[in-house]
């Protein structure tokens, strides 16, 4: 085909006139055409004139029946009823044998009804109140939606029993209905009769004969179609759809019922979308609008044509339901059973609207006289014509009905694109007229004529012609309805078309047929079609058709047309009558012609084409001749070893051994899309799936059931490590571990997976993963199952275990589909959400690669664009001189399927190639150029490699016995020819393992350093490097993967029924591969057919001989071979100079490659590096090039080098021929290292080599557009094409939008269109291209999805050792007391208090020293920076005990009540109190508010039920309940709403307490959205910009006045004041567990000391220190921070007197008078300790007791961001500014003045105090308040309270003075007790600059200070924000 224009209309002058006149007459307005030629249609005229006035009598009756059997003959004439017979009664209600038929009469009396057959009223005119009963066969009578009835009549009388009434007529004759009009069924029986609660006889549903399905012009349109939308805009012309099916392709397109597997369904028919180009050229009306000589596609009439007149003719006696080619509508006999009980099985056949009437259902009606079909029609016409029915009746065939095929296709193509126009009824469109069937037939013709001598029509192409030509004509209206109107061709020409009349179709056809040489003859009749069929059978039988395509069949003798279309071309009759065969039916045919021996012939005629005799007797001369040579020379022998086994590695090849399996960056970022979909699951509000609930994953793989593609699945699981990572598995996986988790869909599987399912239901905390691999296979619902195949249990198997109630319904199964080819379930019915769709992501972006890779993927779209690059041979190709012999062995011999004769063609051509390569050189005349090439290659390849390496050629053959045959003819020809140890040949088979001989697998144990004796390759992946041919069979492909050593892919053998979108590129994935992106890259002209010159062990000379003897196709000059489109790859013949000339001129390097002459390295000896030796397995992806053309043109040049050109040191561009010889001689690779840096040559058959690389306008392949499975069928033929640039989603949506599955489908009952409920929402879908890793991609999925589990039950917790241990105190100063489980009151008061603080989160501040650690302090560690602080501190991993505090994100049954988000609950709800108390620090009234959740107001007292809140409950000291926490927890928390772990449920073990949250009051709302049953203590809005300090300060205070308020409220009821419970608990927001030591100390002094961990509840904790006697004398309790690295040092000691840090119990009765600072950010906890030890109060640790405290990234102290108030850039300002001279012009910073200050002193306290750096000495001298001066600064708190604790500092020094804020306390005197470091620098801080001077003055600092004025400094704040002040002096 290509661009030959074969067929198109020339532009001579007769012929323009011709047409010219064509268009006129369709243009004229008139009847009559311009008088041009008008004696061509004389009689037309005479006929037209009778019928001008042609209006219908019976219009109405005619629009209510529908009925597309009933033929319209010429004049209308009165109905004239045929007299009955003597003596009958006549009576009315009575029939003739005069039984009573009157329902009034019989409605009681017991009535014989025949299977089958239902009661229904006919209504007689004669009785205009009686229905009379008849018996009517239920086939006759239309469904609910009226359609479905066959045509015709079968009856029975319930008076008399009279049965077998086969027409109306004769049947109201009979009971006398005395009618004035014609008969008609749908006319006169009215309702259904039925029996009511009396078992009497009523009139019950009206019969629905609306609409009636066959007639094309009363099309009803179906449910389908009344709800499609139009079709969005798509740029340019429509879509290409397929061009030429292959011989015999699918169903879809040229003809039949879809190829149906078990899944596929031959009642309703796919449209495929067609396209701009049909069959690879111009649509004729393009063709014809451009060359101007013909309208494109005249408009149809806006009026329909006449509508049916005159009476019908009647049907053939003869006509029975079950006759073959009426019942199955012209199906061959063998499609006939299967059709049938598939559609009496599935009572839903699609209605009309959803794909065409079933072919199956309706039968082809008869009419007239019976048309005898020839004997010997097929021995005469050397094909079975293809007879497509089209308008009106079809005659009833009888005779050799063997010899033709009769098929429904084309009427249906018809129907569909009469519907079209309802598609616009939704937007309240005026009802647009369709396409007339005038119309319809005449682009028919035109389309047929255009078609060249090697296409087949496909009926997608014409659906197409019709959906734009009635586009064109009603363009006005479509854009007044259609939002978005997609742009048409302009329409024909200027000025109304006129309708084409039934009249003059007969001669407009003619004239359109004129040109084509007779390849379409047009055959009018007068009466009937039967005549013209009669008319063409004697034609063909007279040889008169030979030249013939098609015939043309018209009858237009009335205002309405019949017509047939009658395929008589030997090629096209082929191809369409076998792409009607279902598989199962083309596999019997084959074995049918195999068994009987019908091939013999075959053989016999091979036999004779040899000139010297048969090839067996060659074989056999050849074999005794070896046989003599080998015997007499022992060394010959070793010419068939390789070159060296040399193992010590002298000359080993690079390219043995195997990459171990690595997870690549694809998929793992599929993985992660994975995981990221189910998580999006878990986290919607539907509650399917509850992620916190699951502590592990498991998964079952399910398989299709091929053994290669299990035993591969298991390598990958086995080699993955998913079981360890998961669990599954402890040390080391076994093999029986990992078959538990792949499960091979076969008779086995039910009870496998019962097994899973029992597993799935007993351990619910398991989240089970069900991946359902190469999804695509076997769709067949389990419900019709049995009419498939009841005794083959694994049709079906998938719908009966993977939809099964169980799977759907189990909580914690999620189902993964995996698949290449996901259109099948991406339907209007799917199970899918378009949310749970992961597709595989493009590589390219924007030009930019995403995930850059050292492998490219060659799929299908680089293969095509190999063909269309231009300058190198492409990689898909096919072979004309195959194609040649065996389309005239085709027409030698008629009776044999072509898959017989492709088959024994191709094994002859590989025969005679093994005999042409063994010296036989006569043989290369019989075999073509590429098997010659393909099978050089495969037997030399071995000798170019040092051990042996070969390619491996994949000869696929889908039908088993084709294959057997295969197998066994070319293992004798190997074994003739002594070339069993060159080569091995492999019958690779579903159902069986491998099988490759000992010889072979001794290599392959060699390269591969296998020692296991017992080892056997069970997966084509570990025949990597084995030269070998692969015969493929098994009908699809189940997902095998091929190894990188792949270099021919031989499909010339697949099923010609492929044409569905899902079966071609299943096949075309076998050659998906990775290539080594990093392998040299070409520099000149590259020509791949020039493989074989490298490899070959022969010289150019033989090569050359090689081209004269082989080219016998008549398409051999490179040049015209290179223009023209066909890409006919016997260019491979080309020696390298004519391909060097030929292709030569343009030389480029590749865009990303070297430029010109750049030096690039040389291969290796034999193989690529160590990197890129991998087999070609899912596990390991590379990113998919985007299709566009640069992308595409660059991997092909990357990834194709061609050997001749090997890259040397200054190549140049176009090496010479003699000069590249001899480098391929030096330096030539192993075969196996180049294979894997260029994909395989792929060999197709013609026509689907066609149809693979013909491209609509937006350069979509033609495949693309056909029907996506054969599971499914276009929703409606009004549909918008699918374009290039659609994503995957896109295409998915389109998918969803305009296909429903079939009845056989297994989604097909799934729900009713547009209802969402419908998808399962553990379902997701994964789609990638085959062989790109999809596998690898998944299972990484296991593995983070566990990680994820197992991460969503652990947590980071701070895991660092204290800090500053060596300080402590000597052992004098412990508590001893080992085994205490309370501290003794009177032993821990005389522990001195441990001032150095240790938290490690306090490793940055300031040593605080005491008289005994100031002298042996040392210098600590460098700071660290700020912004490192949270970065660097350490963590450990935890799982989270069932005592963890938890976040928002935990939700379980359990605490859903706490939480307050149960489903059974509604929103608790809260009300708001406010509570005020006075502080006289504060100077003001502090007004608190409470929100308080109804559920909690138990904790609270009203003033009356929701008055006033007066208190917060306490209980009492004494109280000894074990149920509840006495203590209030009060949480300050700031931006951690969801983070914060504020759900204490668990860790409170279910007890009743009391938990406040402290929030600021701007986030309330979304604290209390996030926890709405927690009470929330608000701050007021002045402490919006405050740190902690202020949060502590007011918990507190308000604790101490809400203790007084209790005091006072209980002693009214006679308790005393101090038995109420004074203390509080103040939490971190990230406390997550706790812990307790276990001590075993072995007695009181024992040095024998053992302790061990465990995690215990808060509650436990809690109850333990509330029971602690003499616990009010106590101010402050804590515990341990946790740490993995505490020993026993740190535990040994039960209790210490120090800093308490995070989790702490307050007495707020003791520390009445002790406050927190309000103003403070950090270190607060450090000041207030301090604090409450100077103020004589007793701090005591539980050393063991610890809380573990988790690292949360967001919110606290964090949350506070140092800015620029008013600033352009985002910069952050560096603590160095924090403070600036006062009055000076500074950047004002937006935060508050004391964190400037603490930050600043923090990082710069140096420049303040630069004598006390490092010197730990003299330190800092602190008042009253503890600020951090840096870990660099050692400090010395003392307190100006009278009576406090303080430090001796007797004999200390201080290097420096600091006063913050100090109080009247502080006085002259007090500071004259200290010595000061001559130098020393004081530093005071004031609130505004007056104080600072009456400061100065009030101390006296003048005496011993000396300021300056310049040292005052003020924090960095604007005056609004009240900075702080501060003067720095001297000592003097």
């Amino acid at each position: 085909m290509g661009n030959s224009y074969a067929g198109q209309l020339k532009s001579t002058r007769f012929e323009e006139v011709l047409h010219n006149s064509i268009e006129a007459s369709l243009r004229s307005s008139s009847l009559v055409p311009r008088p041009v030629f008008s004696q061509l249609y004389l009689e037309a005229e005479q006929q037209l004139s009778a019928l001008e006035g042609g209006s219908r009598a019976d219009n109405e009756e005619e629009e209510e029946e529908g009925d597309g059997g009933l033929e319209p003959s010429c004049p209308p004439t009165p109905y004239q009823m045929h007299p009955p017979p003597e003596g009958c009664c006549t009576t009315d209600g009575f029939c003739q044998a005069g039984k009573d038929l009157r329902l009034v009469s019989i409605c009681s009396e017991p009535i014989d009804v025949p299977a089958g057959f239902l009661l229904v009223g006919a209504k007689a005119p004669s009785l205009p109140g009686h229905l009379l009963v008849c018996a009517v066969d239920r086939r006759f009578l239309p469904d609910d939606n009226g359609h479905n009835a066959l045509l015709g009549f079968s009856g029975n009388c319930v008076g008399c029993g009279k049965k077998g009434f086969c027409y109306f007529t004769e049947f109201s004759n009979h009971i006398n209905l005395k009618l004035t009009t014609q008969p008609k069924k749908q006319k006169h029986l009215k309702c259904y009769l039925v029996r009511n609660a009396q078992g009497a006889l009523a009139p019950g549903p009206l019969i629905c004969w609306k609409g009636s399905e066959l007639r094309g012009r009363q099309t009803a349109a179906g449910p389908g179609s009344s709800s499609l939308f139009p079709p969005p805009d798509s740029s340019g012309p429509p879509a290409a759809c397929s061009s030429e099916p292959s011989p015999g392709t699918n169903p879809s397109a040229p003809v039949g019922a879809q190829p149906a597997g078990p899944g596929s369904d031959p009642t309703s028919l796919p449209a495929a979308a067609s396209p701009a180009v049909i069959n690879g050229k111009d649509s004729p009306q393009q063709q014809q609008l451009a060359k101007g000589k013909l309208p494109a596609g005249p408009r149809p009439s806006a009026l329909g044509i006449f509508s049916n007149s005159g009476p019908p003719k009647k049907r053939h006696k003869g006509w029975s339901p079950e006759s073959p080619s009426a019942a199955e509508g012209g199906y061959p006999q063998g499609v006939g059973n299967r059709a049938k009980y598939e559609s009496a099985g599935v009572a839903c056949v699609p209605p009309v609207g959803l794909g065409g009437p079933a072919s199956v259902t309706f039968p082809v009606v008869a009419s007239g006289e019976p048309v005898s079909v020839p004997d010997n029609l097929l021995k005469i016409c050397k094909a079975k014509p293809v007879i497509f029915k089209g308008h009106g009746n079809f005659p009833y065939l009888c005779g050799n009905l063997n010899d033709v095929v009769v098929s429904p296709l084309l009427y249906t193509c018809y129907q569909n694109s009469q519907s079209i126009s309802r598609a616009y009824e939704q937007y309240g469109a005026p009802a647009l007229q369709p396409i007339s069937e005038e119309m319809q037939l005449l682009l028919t013709v035109y389309y047929l004529v255009q078609l060249a001598a090697d296409q087949v029509p496909l009926m997608e192409d014409l659906e197409q012609i019709f959906l734009r030509s009635w586009r064109e004509s009603h363009l006005t209206e479509i854009r007044q309805y259609q939002p978005a109107p997609q742009p048409c061709p302009p329409a024909p020409g200027p000025g109304p078309a006129a309708p084409v009349t039934s009249a003059q179709l007969p001669w407009l056809a003619g004239l359109a047929a004129s040109s084509c040489n007779d390849s379409v003859h047009i055959i009018e009749c007068t009466y009937s079609l039967a005549e013209g069929l009669s008319e063409m059978f004697r034609l063909l039988v007279e040889g008169k058709l030979a030249q013939t395509n098609y015939g043309v069949i018209i009858c237009a003798c009335s205002a309405a047309i019949d017509s047939c279309i009658a395929v008589t071309g030997k090629y096209q009759a082929r191809v369409l009558s076998e792409s009607l065969l279902t598989p199962a039916e083309y596999q019997e045919e084959v074995s049918y012609e195999l068994v009987t021996g019908k091939v013999d012939s075959l053989g016999a005629f091979f036999s004779t084409l040899c000139p010297e005799g048969d090839i067996d007797i060659l074989l056999d001369k050849f074999h005794q001749e070896n046989q003599v040579r080998v015997s007499s020379s022992p060394t010959a022998a070793s010419v068939t070893k390789p070159m060296s086994l040399d193992v010590s590695g002298a000359l080993a090849c690079t390219s043995s051994g195997r990459e171990p399996p690595r997870i690549r960056p694809f998929q793992l970022a599929v993985a992660q899309k994975l995981l990221s979909h189910v998580c999006s699951i878990a986290d919607s509000s539907t509650q399917n799936l509850d992620l916190g609930s699951f502590e592990k994953v498991d998964f079952l793989i399910c398989i299709p059931p091929s053994e290669v593609t299990y035993q591969q699945t298991l390598f990958h699981v086995w080699h993955s490590g998913v079981l360890l990572e998961l669990g599954l598995d402890k040390e080391h996986v076994t093999r029986q571990r990992v078959e538990q988790h792949v499960l091979k869909l076969d008779a086995e599987a039910q009870a496998r997976f019962q097994v899973f399912l029992q597993n799935s239901f007993q351990n619910p905390h398991t989240l089970f993963v069900l991946v359902h691999d190469h999804a695509h296979w076997d769709l067949v619902s389990s419900a019709v199952h049995n009419l498939y195949s009841p005794s083959d249990p694994s049709v079906g198997l998938v719908d009966r275990l993977l939809n099964c109630r169980e799977v759907k319904e189990a909580p914690n199964i999620v189902t993964l589909h995996v698949t290449s080819f996901p259109y099948a379930l991406q339907t209007q019915h799917t199970l899918i959400s378009p949310y749970n769709e992961i597709h595989w992501p493009a590589s390219y972006s924007t030009g930019a690669d995403l995930y850059p890779e050292d492998r490219k993927y060659f799929g299908l779209s680089e293969f095509i664009e190999s063909t269309l690059s231009g300058h190198s041979l492409p990689l898909l190709r096919y072979d004309s001189s195959f194609e040649a012999m065996v389309t005239a062995l085709g027409k030698r011999f008629p009776r044999l399927h072509s898959a017989v004769i492709r088959t024994f063609v191709l094994v002859q051509h590989y025969a005679a190639a093994m005999m042409a390569v063994r010296g036989l050189s006569q043989m290369k005349n019989y075999t073509s150029v590429e098997t010659l090439e393909i099978t050089q290659n495969l037997i030399n390849a071995p000798q170019q490699c040092p051990c042996g390496h070969g390619l491996m050629v994949l000869l696929r053959v889908p039908c088993s016995p084709l294959a057997a045959v295969a197998y066994e003819r070319l293992a004798h020809v190997r074994a003739r020819l002594a070339l069993e140890q060159r080569f091995e040949i492999i019958l690779g088979s579903p159902s069986s393992g491998l099988t490759v001989g000992k010889h072979f697998v001794k290599q392959l144990k060699m390269w591969q350093n296998i020692e296991d004796a017992e080892w056997r390759p069970q997966t084509y992946l570990e025949l990597e490097g084995l030269p070998c041919i692969l015969i493929f069979s098994g009908m699809d492909p189940h997902g095998e993967s091929l190894p990188r050593s792949l270099r021919y892919c031989d499909l010339r053998l697949i099923n010609s029924s492929c044409l569905v979108r899902t079966a071609l590129e299943q096949e075309l994935g076998l050659a998906a591969y990775f290539v080594s992106s990093e392998g040299p890259l070409e520099k000149g002209p590259r020509s791949e057919g020039l493989e074989s010159d490298a490899e070959r062990s022969s010289t150019d000379n033989e090569d050359e001989e090689l081209v004269t003897e082989g080219s016998t196709s008549e398409k051999k000059s490179p040049v015209k071979r290179e223009r023209s489109g066909s890409r006919d790859s016997a260019s491979s013949s080309r020696s390298s100079k004519a391909s060097g000339s030929a292709l030569g001129g343009e030389t480029s390097a590749p865009p990303g490659g070297p430029p010109q002459g750049e030096q690039t390295r040389s291969p290796q000896p034999c193989g690529p590096p160590e990197d890129t030796q991998r087999p070609r397995a899912s596990q390991g992806p590379a990113p998919q090039p985007d299709s566009s053309r640069q992308t595409s043109q660059r991997s092909v040049q990357v990834a194709v080098p061609s050997p001749r050109q090997l890259p040397t040191a200054g190549a140049s561009s176009s090496p010479t021929g003699p000069a590249v010889g001899a480098l391929v001689r030096q330096a030539s690779p192993c075969s196996l290292a180049k294979a894997r840096r260029q994909p395989p040559v792929v060999f197709l058959p013609k026509l689907v080599y066609d149809m693979v690389t013909s491209t609509d306008s937006s350069g979509l392949p033609k495949a693309a557009s056909l029907l996506p499975s054969p599971s499914v069928v276009w929703a409606s033929s009004f549909r918008p094409l699918l374009s290039k640039t659609m994503t995957s989603t896109e295409q998915s949506l389109y998918y969803r939008q305009w296909t429903v599955p079939r009845p056989s489908h297994m989604d097909y009952g799934n729900r009713a269109e547009g209802c969402v409920d419908g998808f399962h929402p553990r379902r997701l879908l994964l789609s990638g291209p085959p062989q790109i890793g999809k596998t690898g991609a998944y299972l990484q999925f296991l593995s983070i999805l566990s990680r994820m589990l197992i991460r969503l039950t652990e947590v980071d917790v701070y895991d660092e050792e204290e800090i500053n241990v060596d300080l402590r105190e000597e052992s004098d100063w412990r508590y001893l007391q080992l085994s205490d489980p309370w501290p003794d009151l009177e032993l821990f008061r005389k522990l001195p208090f441990d001032y150095t603080v240790h938290d490690p989160k306090y490793e940055d501040a300031s040593l605080i020293c005491s008289h005994h650690q100031s002298a042996k302090s040392e210098d600590r560690g460098p700071p660290r920076k700020p912004e490192d602080l949270f970065v660097r501190r350490q963590t450990a991993r935890m799982r989270l005990s069932k005592y963890a505090a938890h976040n928002t994100y935990h939700h379980c049954e359990q605490c859903h009540q706490y939480m307050g988000f149960h489903p059974r609950y509604q929103l608790y709800e809260s009300t708001l109190h406010a509570f005020a108390f006075s502080y006289s620090m504060l100077g003001e009234e502090i007004q608190l508010h409470f929100i308080i959740p109804k559920s909690k107001e138990h904790h609270f007292v009203f003033s009356q039920p929701g008055g006033q809140l007066e208190s917060m409950r306490l209980p009492l000291v004494t109280d000894k309940s074990h149920e509840y926490i006495k203590s209030p927890t009060f949480t300050p928390t700031t931006g951690r709403h969801e983070h914060g772990l504020f759900n204490l449920y668990h860790a409170m073990d279910g007890a009743s307490h009391l938990h406040v949250l402290v929030v600021k009051e701007y986030e309330m709302p979304v604290y209390k959205k996030y926890w709405p049953n927690h009470i929330m203590l608000v701050l007021p809005s002045i402490f919006n910009s405050a740190g902690v300090g202020a949060a502590h300060f007011l918990i507190k205070e308000l604790s101490y006045h809400n203790l007084e308020l209790e005091r006072n409220r209980q002693e009214e009821l006679g308790i005393k004041p101090q038995d109420i419970w004074p203390f509080i608990v103040i939490s971190d927001d990230s406390c997550v567990m706790w812990n307790v030591v276990d001590v075993d100390g072995g007695g009181e002094r024992s040095r024998e000391f053992s302790w061990s961990e465990r995690n215990v509840s808060l509650k436990h904790i809690m109850q333990h220190i509330e029971a602690a006697p003499n616990i009010t004398h106590y101010a402050l309790i804590g515990m341990r921070k946790w740490s993995s690295k505490a020993g026993g040092r740190a535990v040994r000691e039960p209790f210490s007197r120090c800093h308490v840090h995070d989790f702490i119990v307050l007495n707020v009765d003791l520390t009445q008078n002790v406050q927190y600072n309000q103003n403070r950010f950090l270190c607060d906890d450090v000041d207030f300790n301090l604090r409450v030890h100077s103020a004589g109060l007793l701090l005591c640790r539980f050393n063991r007791f610890s809380v573990m405290k988790k690292q949360i990234a967001v919110g606290g102290h964090r949350s506070f961001h140092i800015t620029a108030k008013v600033s352009d850039s985002p910069a952050a300002v560096v603590p160095a500014q924090y403070i600036c001279a006062p009055d000076s012009k500074h950047p004002s910073l937006a935060a508050p003045a004391q964190l400037l200050l603490e930050r600043f002193l923090q990082h710069h306290s140096h420049r303040f105090f630069p004598l006390s750096l490092r010197n730990h000495g003299h330190p800092v001298l602190l008042v009253d308040c503890y600020l951090n001066l840096g870990s660099q600064i050692s400090v010395c708190y003392v307190s100006s309270r009278p009576h406090s604790l303080n430090v001796s500092c007797s004999d200390s020094t201080f290097s420096g003075l600091l006063l913050y804020l100090c109080d009247s306390f502080v006085g002259a005197s007090f500071l004259k007790k200290f010595h000061f470091l001559k130098g020393a620098t004081l530093c005071v801080i004031c609130q505004d600059r007056n104080s600072l001077r009456q400061t100065v003055v009030r101390l006296e600092l003048e005496d011993e200070w000396q300021f300056r004025l310049r040292d005052e400094f003020q924090t960095a704040n604007a005056k609004e924000d009240r900075p702080l002040f501060f003067l720095t002096g001297r000592h003097i």
